[in-house]
């Protein structure tokens, strides 16, 4: 679906997370950045990749690793998704989409027979210079931090 691939320089974005903190890449210039994109906060595919992610959370820490998490839901959705499930970091509200089209995740799906357009579940590994590193598309939601580390 994204036409970003390996090499490419990560979109620069400039979004609201779930407490009305702008956060930006370059927010994250020297850091390693897992940026994953999910379709909607509190569904079971995407509640099992959030808490997936959370679990093995000091392991990224570990490695240099930021996660920053990014759905259209409202910033009152992201924040009852993030407190509920105790999710240690960011969630962008990106209800415009402006960085979900940014990065070249929103578009055609189906599901159970029906069309419709939405957000593709993919996450990009960005490195310290903004460099994409790795396109996951096929994303295994119960084990998607052995996919990333």
């Amino acid at each position: 679906m994204t036409t970003l691939k390996i090499g490419d320089k990560a979109p620069e974005f400039s979004a609201l997370d779930q407490e009305g903190n702008t956060i930006t890449l370059g927010d994250y210039k020297g850091k390693k950045l897992v940026v994953f994109f999910y379709p909607k906060a509190s569904t079971p595919g995407c509640t099992a990749e959030a808490c997936n992610l959370r679990d093995h959370y000091q392991t990224f820490l570990a490695q240099g690793y930021e996660i920053l998490g990014v759905s259209a839901d409202s910033a009152r959705r992201q924040l009852n998704f993030k407190t509920k499930n105790e999710l240690p970091y960011p969630l962008l509200a990106d209800e415009d989409k402006k960085v979900i089209e940014a990065f070249g995740v929103w578009g055609p799906k189906k599901f159970m027979g029906r069309e419709y357009d939405g957000i593709h579940r993919t996450t990009f590994v960005i490195d310290e210079s903004g460099v994409i590193t790795d396109v996951i598309s096929k994303v295994k939601t119960k084990e998607h931090a052995a996919q990333i580390l």
